[in-house]
């Protein structure tokens, strides 16, 4: 039976929203019998696309979000009717904002003016659509010094981001299925949060988190994959040339199916020793101009990652070409070491070894 869950992903600027969205593509994958569709944010669609915008002399306020609705429904429309007919039985539907953020800015009377254009729509109408919503708080409540970091184009202030993030979050107050993601530990720990909160949407038990990382002999294969249900998924990871400080840069293009996905990510050290990363998916043109930027001192990581499940816990080796000895394997679980299948032979943990990390990896290529 077809199951289509639709999900907002909502918030303040630089919320983290477009991570989330690669987070959730790497980790509902068509090989595990998932189809994601995203609807990306209208209104920065129709401002970049479309040359109209709500300021400038353009239009006002209010006349954008005539667009903006009418544009945002339409879509919506087309997402449905891709979930019914795509072959996968379980869809996810991500909006990254929806109807309701055009609320937040114009007043509520004139909100509900310009929803009545639209064959008489409702507020209790519009939150009926949504089986749930996560709003993610704005970098500027918690964590500041990283507000600007993730985008170099970001023009608003601290203030106006916490404001329009009070205002977004009073606009979906009345779903009853929201979900607040605060800064309350670290970028990493927000993503981690919310990713479980999407599985506790969708009913089903969420991995564990913490991962800890092993070398291992390398085992045969073909009786992980037969014996314990592995996916294989098949992945090259390559290093670009740096262009500010405390920033790693890489891409990534793994299958996804008989397609591909394609990922640009971020890694950031701030002057503090915090860490954290930011991750977006890009079409192929953009991953193709970023090949043009690799850092030619280190190789491009290839390898086949074999995910499964055993004793209750997640568990993903990956498997490099230039080893045929050894490979890595990673378990996420918590407290004391997992129970491991018997086909596994650790060699020792290198949980935070920088010599296996895989920066380290794509420089020597070997394990």
């Amino acid at each position: 039976m077809k199951r289509i869950i639709k999900i907002v992903l909502t918030g303040g600027p630089a919320a983290g929203k477009t991570t989330l969205i690669s987070r959730i593509l790497n980790e509902f994958k068509q090989e595990n019998g998932w189809r994601v569709i995203t609807i990306p944010e209208t209104a920065t669609e129709l401002i970049s696309g479309f040359g109209i915008r709500p300021f400038g002399g353009c239009m006002s306020m209010l006349a954008f979000q005539d667009f903006v609705i009418a544009d945002q429904l339409h879509k919506e429309r087309l997402a449905l009717k891709a979930a019914e007919v795509v072959e996968e039985e379980n869809v996810l539907i991500i909006y990254d904002r929806a109807l309701m953020d055009d609320k937040a800015y114009i007043t509520d009377e004139q909100f509900k003016e310009v929803l009545a254009r639209f064959d008489g729509l409702t507020e209790e109408r519009v939150l009926e659509g949504y089986d749930a919503v996560l709003h993610l708080v704005t970098c500027a409540k918690g964590a500041e010094f990283a507000y600007n970091l993730g985008n170099e184009a970001r023009t608003e202030s601290l203030e106006y981001a916490r404001e329009m993030d009070d205002r977004t979050l009073r606009a979906w107050r009345g779903h009853p299925n929201l979900s607040i993601i605060d800064n309350a530990v670290n970028f990493e720990d927000k993503m981690n949060r919310a990713i479980r909160a999407i599985y506790a949407i969708l009913g089903e038990p969420a991995p564990q988190q913490r991962k800890r990382k092993y070398l291992i002999d390398m085992p045969d294969m073909g009786v992980i994959a037969s014996k314990y249900g592995a996916v294989a998924l098949d992945m090259m990871q390559t290093y670009l040339l740096p262009t500010k400080p405390g920033v790693e840069r890489r891409i990534r293009q793994q299958t996804n199916g008989e397609s591909y996905l394609y990922f640009y990510t971020e890694k950031h050290t701030a002057e503090d020793g915090s860490k954290w990363a930011t991750e977006r998916s890009i079409p192929e043109k953009q991953y193709v101009r970023y090949l043009m930027e690799s850092d030619n001192r280190l190789h491009s990581v290839r390898k086949v990652k074999y995910r499964f499940i055993y004793n209750d816990r997640r568990v993903e080796i990956d498997v490099y070409p230039f080893s045929r000895e050894r490979a890595i394997m990673f378990v996420y679980h918590e407290g004391e070491d997992a129970v491991l299948p018997p086909e596994i032979s650790v060699i020792r943990e290198v949980t935070g070894d920088p010599e296996y990390k895989n920066r380290q990896l794509a420089a020597v290529q070997t394990l």
